[in-house]
């Protein structure tokens, strides 16, 4: 099973500084440099944790989608401590253009496999990433909106912002609201399945990732592809999950991350 891992935003808010933020000398140079992927957690890279599960949920070859200037990854990995249960493939975006994009980065690579896509700055709880891998056709989790705020680390008002899932009584896809507003999240209810950028694809979301539009932000998402597809024909299953997602978005998201995972050894 193949995996790809979005490495290759630009990291903005990391690289804000926060007030209530408590970070090591190390967390802070690599916060300062955008590296999310590389903050110490526990003494070990953030991305150690999420190759660890892919390995875990059963991935056995992994597509880090990186930039063309982030060589102090492809040493780390590539040459210094290249992982040992999963085969890392370097897949280079050129230019930071929407994860879409960055979708499309990884064709090559995938062919015509299945795969997953994932995000290098959530962790994402390995039962979640096995019964994806175990899906016979593209598909995504669907999470509990009240669930993640229960029981993952990130703030009610950053969950409010993630996209709301519509879903049939097949258990597909049918529509992604991005950005919801006050009024859709109201309708929605306490029980809204919400997408956290995780998901299972094949070759045909590629030709939705060329098609699709820059959003407002200028930028081409995959949310925007995924809907694209949708709409003309490809067939997304919606499994429910449950969390927690650690999220690493932000300085003021490391202290909370670094407990949670205080007693977990990764071993990519």
């Amino acid at each position: 099973m193949k995996a790809a891992i979005l490495a290759r935003g630009l990291a903005t808010r990391m690289r804000k500084p926060a007030a209530d933020a408590m970070l090591d000398a190390s967390q802070a140079a690599a916060a300062s440099a955008g590296l999310k992927s590389l903050i110490p957690i526990a003494g070990r890279p953030f991305l150690d944790f999420v190759l660890s599960r892919l390995a875990d949920a059963g991935a056995t070859e992994v597509g880090l989608i990186i930039g063309p200037e982030h060589d102090v990854i492809r040493d780390h990995y590539g040459i210094a401590h290249p992982p040992r249960r999963v085969g890392l493939s370097f897949l280079t975006q050129e230019t930071a253009r929407g994860t879409a994009d960055a979708v499309l980065a990884c064709e090559a690579w995938a062919g015509a496999a299945p795969f997953l896509v994932v995000n290098a700055d959530n962790l994402y709880p390995v039962d979640v990433l096995r019964d994806l891998i175990a899906l016979p056709g593209p598909g995504l989790p669907a999470f509990e909106r009240e669930d993640l705020i229960r029981t993952s680390n990130i703030p009610s008002d950053r969950i409010a912002a993630f996209a709301i899932i519509e879903v049939d009584a097949r258990g597909r896809l049918t529509r992604i609201i991005e950005k919801p507003g006050a009024d859709v999240i109201a309708a929605a209810g306490p029980h809204a399945r919400v997408s956290m950028n995780c998901w299972k694809f094949d070759e045909r979301i590629f030709d939705a990732c060329r098609a699709v539009t820059p959003s407002v932000r200028g930028e081409l998402e995959l949310p925007q592809a995924v809907q694209l597809a949708v709409e003309t024909g490809l067939p997304l299953h919606a499994v429910p999950a449950h969390g927690p997602v650690l999220d690493l978005s932000n300085r003021s998201d490391v202290s909370e991350v670094v407990r949670r995972l205080g007693g977990e050894t990764p071993d990519p």
